[in-house]
């Protein structure tokens, strides 16, 4: 077997025993949260409907009722104002609803993740078991990683050793919010998992414009996963459009079939989404968390938002940006000493070096287009309705972390004693967010107003 086959298939059985490890207890059962199984199940029995669904969160409720008139109309009752809002958009007065015929849930999440969930709902049904699944595709990341990273050295983007890739490999599968995410199973962390390998997959494609058809493809499949990582698209144009030969016109001319191979793919996959969201929701662009609520149809309390100002809007985005950035640890005066805040840790806390990113030896051609990336990607959640509560740290991060571990290892700052004693304070601190999250909540500070967030001093 050759050398780097032999790293490969270390570096994912060091992910599977690590996260394996951590997730210990979890890996023998169903999570609390199994919405995956669940809609695969629902696949199986050739239906998207999920019935009934647990009492937990995150679920899409649809109402069908009749109208006075004696139409049908399906859709949600709003809790700010007395009116019944249909798929379509129509808004009824509340009096004119006169029967709630029935109830429908749906899984409220892009389908993708379902998918690795598909062999144990065939064998197990709703019971199976979505933890071991999500540990194995997490393992998966740090082989992509480490090829996305010599990928970048062969090119001449990256002056990194072996060595040093494989203390950026460390980074992001232990030394970030992906070591937590990893080991739970829950639907939101097993979207997480599923996006950073595909992220890692399209990225791996997409230096020098290599691989336009998989670029594609993980493009298409992570948009189906994590919605803002549709955002994702700058990198292969842009860096198709560094490599291709030529000036003005013969230059566009050359780019026009490797950027047909790169749609194609994203159109398809675009096109099943959005009819399974119209199958669902009458809408072509709607997924789910219009219709966010309990699996005992009572709303999720981020609805009186959500109707206010809508999923996204810039009213969310101090919040945002104080859950990614300004959140530390609270010291307190008894045991346990110190509370996580239920919105998490500031990434440069989690995973401290990020502070390389902002402190680039070089920026080789690369490096534009993967800054453009982070931010396209990173816009809708700094703008979404959620900081990503109850985490460990901010999650929302991990839709675009594998471009920031890029820029680490394209902008050639020494990693040295420093950056390898970051690097270490990271693990530390998300080993300790693996172990504690969802097991030892005296760590944790979630009660009171979950989307309010208070910037420590």
């Amino acid at each position: 077997m050759r050398r780097s086959a032999l790293v490969h298939a270390a570096l994912f059985a060091i992910g599977l025993i690590g996260f394996g490890l951590l997730a210990w207890n979890r890996l023998g059962t169903q999570s609390p949260a199994p919405h995956f199984v669940f809609q695969a199940d629902a696949w199986l029995h050739g239906t998207v409907k999920v019935s009934p669904p647990l009492p937990n969160d995150d679920w899409a409720q649809v109402e069908t009722v009749k109208l006075a008139d004696g139409r049908v109309v399906r859709g949600r009752r709003m809790v700010t104002r007395p009116l019944f809002r249909t798929t379509t958009g129509e808004e009824i007065k509340r009096e004119l609803v006169k029967q709630s015929v029935t109830w429908e849930a749906y899984v409220s999440f892009p389908p993708v993740p379902a998918l690795i969930m598909l062999p144990g709902a065939i064998i197990s049904g709703r019971a199976a078991n979505d933890v071991i699944p999500t540990v194995v595709f997490a393992a998966l990341a740090l082989p992509l990683c480490f090829l996305v990273l010599r990928r970048l050295a062969a090119t001449g983007l990256s002056q990194r050793t072996e060595r040093e890739d494989l203390w950026l490999v460390a980074t992001l599968a232990f030394g970030s919010v992906f070591f937590f995410s990893a080991v739970q199973g829950k639907v939101w962390y097993t979207a997480h998992v599923v996006g950073v390998v595909l992220a890692l997959t399209y990225a791996w494609a997409s230096i020098e414009g290599a691989r336009p058809v998989v670029a594609g493809i993980a493009l298409g499949l992570a948009a189906l996963t994590r919605t803002p990582m549709a955002f994702m698209f700058p990198l292969f144009v842009l860096e198709l459009w560094r490599v291709t030969p030529g000036v003005g016109a013969e230059r566009r001319r050359a780019m026009i079939k490797p950027l047909v191979r790169f749609a194609i793919p994203i159109i398809a996959l675009a096109c099943v989404g959005m009819a399974y969201n119209f199958i669902r929701f009458d809408s072509f662009t709607e997924f789910g968390h219009s219709y966010l609520a309990l699996g005992d149809h009572r709303p999720v309390r981020q609805q009186t938002q959500i109707e206010q100002y809508g999923l996204a809007h810039i009213h969310y985005l101090s919040r945002n940006l104080a859950a990614a950035f300004a959140l530390l640890p609270d010291v307190v005066a008894k045991a346990p000493w110190f509370q996580i805040s239920g919105h998490g840790l500031a990434m440069w806390f989690t995973t401290p070096l990020l502070l390389f990113v902002v402190w680039p030896r070089d920026k080789p051609s690369i490096h534009r287009a993967l800054w453009i990336t982070v931010a396209l990607v990173a816009a809708p959640t700094l703008l979404y309705m959620n900081s990503g509560w109850v985490q460990f740290g901010y999650r929302f991060a991990l839709d675009y972390l594998p471009f920031l571990i890029m820029l680490i290892a394209i902008g050639g700052r020494p990693l040295g004693k420093l950056g390898k004693a970051l690097i270490v304070f990271g693990i530390v601190v998300n080993l300790f967010g693996a172990w504690s999250f969802d097991r030892e909540w005296r760590y944790y500070k979630v009660g009171g107003n979950a989307y309010e967030v208070v910037i420590p001093h």
